[in-house]
């Protein structure tokens, strides 16, 4: 999240500015995500963690969420989430099922 990938292009070609979450957010995060996950686990407390980081950027005035790592999706799906939510595992394989059918 702190690297260039997404937010240089976003803010670059569409003056997006960018939010991250906090660094111990992004420790727990990323803890969540290769503990479990990975590991096919789901936990309600994981859902309401992710959920909360969600609605503190939403206060800091965001307007959309990125999921970068394609397992998010799978635990906070869009209507449990406050933000519009743009899953780049759906955004992927939809863009993929569309050139293949172009």
């Amino acid at each position: 999240m702190e690297q260039d990938f997404y937010r240089g292009r976003l803010t670059e070609q569409f003056s997006i500015n960018c939010l991250i979450p906090e660094a111990d957010e992004r420790a727990k995060i990323n803890q969540i995500i290769f503990e479990e996950l990975c590991l096919g686990q789901f936990t309600e407390a994981s859902r309401a963690y992710y959920a909360q980081v969600i609605a503190r950027l939403a206060e800091q005035g965001a307007q959309g969420v990125i999921f970068g790592c394609t397992e998010i999706g799978l635990l906070v799906p869009e209507e449990r989430s406050v933000l519009p939510v743009f899953d780049t595992a759906a955004i992927h394989a939809e863009d993929a099922v569309a050139f293949m059918l172009s």
